[in-house]
């Protein structure tokens, strides 16, 4: 009996275990391309738009940063989407943001940088709007 009890409870932590690590990878996205790159403009245009001194702008950068690289892991080896007008601009505009907030994590984003990303924010949504 203590052995059963033992075997099962193992099971038990095994499936649980598993199936959490399968969930938390991708829980932004909906597998949509045209979708999931609209609602990240979205955010991304939230965050860069919440004043600094906002008390919630940290939860807001930390959630972007992980839909940024939830987005890339699960569109950059699409061929049909890795290669497009829409997605390169994307990767631009993530990077640019990714290695800003790496480098300069707490700092208000450079009104240049703001107005680059956005623009290219912009040129992504036409394109995507435009099946490119």
């Amino acid at each position: 009996m203590k052995s059963y009890l033992s075997r099962l409870l193992s099971l038990v932590l095994v499936l649980v275990i598993g199936l959490m690590g399968c969930t938390n990878t991708l829980a932004t996205l909906t597998g949509d391309y045209n979708q999931d790159t609209l609602t990240l403009i979205s955010n991304l245009e939230n965050v860069i738009d919440t004043p600094d001194d906002t008390p919630e702008k940290a939860a807001l950068k930390d959630q972007a940063r992980q839909q940024m690289n939830d987005y890339t892991a699960r569109y950059r080896r699409d061929s049909q989407y890795g290669g497009s007008r829409s997605f390169t601009t994307m990767q631009t505009a993530i990077n640019a943001l990714a290695g800003f907030y790496s480098s300069y994590g707490n700092r208000p984003i450079p009104e240049k940088l703001e107005d680059r990303v956005k623009q290219e924010l912009r040129r992504v949504e036409i394109a995507v709007k435009r099946g490119r």
